[in-house]
């Protein structure tokens, strides 16, 4: 199944929408999934998207930094500073969820 989902709603001038892809040690996966909760909405196995100030990434990164070995894992993050010409196409699965644990 095909879904479009463009139901994104960005405040003017402070907020942004990010999209952070990982790939961490196992053993490091747990503690980068319960980071990222608290910031975005998780959307597959290690890809979380949402709306986030600037200061909210900055802590969000800070965290994610403390979690990962810089030589072993990496992290991702795309950034729009709007989403005028962009669209979202789902096929398959997907449970649109919001940021509460």
């Amino acid at each position: 199944m095909v879904r479009n989902t463009n139901r994104i709603n960005m405040s003017k001038g402070e907020d942004m929408y990010v999209i952070v892809v990982y790939d961490v040690n196992a053993k490091r996966n747990n503690k980068m999934l319960k980071t990222c909760r608290r910031y975005l909405t998780h959307v597959q196995k290690s890809v979380f998207e949402g709306t986030i100030t600037e200061a909210r990434l900055r802590k969000l990164k800070r965290e994610m930094e403390r979690v990962i070995d810089a030589n072993e894992d990496s992290i991702i993050i795309y950034r729009f500073e709007t989403l005028k010409y962009s669209s979202k196409e789902v096929i398959g699965i997907y449970e649109e969820s919001d940021n509460f644990l």
